[in-house]
């Protein structure tokens, strides 16, 4: 199972990679890295990604942009936002653009277990 994330704090990145690791313990899994939104985009389009975890905030392009052109690309790309960004407007325009959920930072193994339960 290939998994992209995409956040320009290396240490968020770490975080939701942690809870990935220990969430899915039992699946072989390959976490791919990106620290901004052409990165994201340039990964998924490169690699075949199941799952996308997303920061909303990051340079050159933003989590919104990113998840536009990666629904554009693929409509069927399972995307996962993981946001410290909770306004409801934004929560309301990423659901819009076809995110499967929003998470807010950091992300915690109880929030991971529950994705994972909904999105497998």
């Amino acid at each position: 199972m290939n998994i992209l994330v995409a956040d320009d704090s290396r240490m968020a990145r770490k975080i939701v990679m942690k809870s990935i690791n220990e969430t899915l313990s039992n699946i072989d899994i390959n976490i791919i890295e990106a620290c901004n939104g052409v990165e994201a985009l340039d990964a998924y389009k490169q690699n075949q990604i199941d799952f996308v975890f997303l920061d909303l905030t990051m340079p050159v392009m933003d989590g919104f942009q990113a998840l536009q052109e990666i629904k554009k690309f693929d409509k069927n790309a399972k995307v996962i936002v993981v946001s410290a960004d909770i306004q409801k407007t934004s929560m309301d325009k990423v659901r819009e653009f076809g995110a499967i959920d929003f998470v807010k930072k950091p992300i915690s193994l109880e929030k991971m277990d529950k994705i994972v339960e909904k999105i497998l």
